[in-house]
């Protein structure tokens, strides 16, 4: 736990967890929970504020645990598509020996070098995946962790398994291995909540790719399933990550709450236990940030506890009775406070840090 105490008597200051999410490409979880804190500390100097980032499995999976556990290394691997890029990953050398992995590190949608067009989305790939995971294997890891989120690609896999030599050899590799997809995404592999279908677009596809992607993932499903010996296309999580979630599901992955881990390994219960406010945030808070996303599972463990809980976004676009349902005590926008999408996305750290000026003023 990483606590800053500002008031010489913490036990007489109201004590806030400050535990966001990233802000898409704009800020980490760990710049975002630092401009948050530096914002309210304008306002509140005497508040206690423990700072605690969280990630769902995307961007900032691996510099959340790189803070908590593990040592961090970085490894070139192939980029979503032609550049070589430096990927992070965590290895924990506590038995078992664990490595944690961000597929976003070696695949996400902010390695593309611009925004994601119509090739982006049929050109990116997960190799460099494939490279991380083989060198967990190297470094002896008996289980190995990927976070998945923030991808660029929709190539179900195809790529991290062509890394590892192809579908038998990459069962083999990771045979005696546990294997964990850290993913909240429950979507499937195909159909109309699909992996092209909901998250192409996304990506850069539009109408006619999103069908190409689909006959692609459609085709690589029939050989992930024989593979696997059963039908993978439809468990939850399958479509995470463009598809990768089913790859590693027939490479003998099971699916875990990426929020779920994070918050373990950063003792975020005992956290929350311990304060009187709770202060989260993401990029854009949505319907889908109320299933099983970061903000969701704050919310859930503070209302046990009758703790009220601020979320500071990006954009917000739930009402207030949505709020209220989620034991949301209010919900505050960036790009409200900026003035302008631009501004916000631009500006990001002291945007955010101007807006936890303002709400903490307002706070009682």
């Amino acid at each position: 736990m990483t606590a800053s105490d500002i008031d010489p008597d913490p036990a007489a200051a109201p004590t806030v967890l400050i535990a966001p999410d990233c802000f898409g490409d704009s800020l980490t979880a760990v710049q975002a929970a630092q401009s948050i804190a530096a914002g309210w500390a304008r306002s509140h100097p005497d508040d206690r504020l423990i700072l605690a980032p969280q990630s769902d499995g995307g961007p900032g999976f691996v510099e959340v645990l790189g803070t908590r556990l593990g040592e961090i290394r970085t490894m070139r691997v192939s980029g979503p598509l032609a550049d070589e890029v430096d990927a992070a990953w965590v290895l924990d050398g506590d038995p078992p020996v664990t490595a944690y992995i961000e597929c976003a590190q070696a695949c996400g949608l902010a390695l593309l070098g611009g925004p994601p067009t119509v090739r982006t989305a049929l050109d990116a790939h997960t190799r460099g995946v494939g490279q991380l995971i083989g060198a967990a294997c190297e470094a002896g890891a008996g289980r190995i962790v990927v976070g998945l989120g923030g991808s660029g690609s929709t190539d179900c896999g195809r790529g991290m398994i062509e890394a590892l030599g192809g579908l038998s050899a990459a069962r083999d590799l990771l045979a005696g291995v546990e294997l964990i997809v850290a993913s909240d995404v429950e979507h499937p592999l195909l159909g109309p909540m699909g992996a092209a279908a909901v998250f192409g677009p996304q990506k850069g596809a539009d109408a006619a790719t999103v069908a190409l992607l689909e006959d692609r993932l459609t085709a690589w499903a029939a050989e992930l399933d024989a593979i696997a010996g059963r039908t993978v296309s439809g468990d939850p999580g399958a479509g995470a990550a463009g598809g990768l979630g089913a790859a590693l599901i027939a490479l003998g992955g099971h699916r875990e709450s990426g929020a779920a881990i994070i918050a373990e390994h950063t003792d975020l219960a005992a956290d929350v236990a311990a304060a009187d406010l709770v202060i989260t945030g993401e990029g854009r808070f949505d319907d889908q940030s109320l299933h099983g996303k970061v903000v969701s599972a704050l919310a859930a463990g503070a209302r046990a506890r009758q703790i009220p809980v601020l979320v500071l976004a990006g954009q917000v676009t739930l009402d207030e009775q949505a709020l209220q349902d989620a034991g949301i005590a209010a919900a505050f926008s960036i790009t409200d406070h900026a003035g302008s999408v631009q501004r916000a996305i631009e500006d990001a750290a002291n945007q955010l840090r101007g807006l936890a000026t303002v709400v903490a003023a307002d706070w009682l």
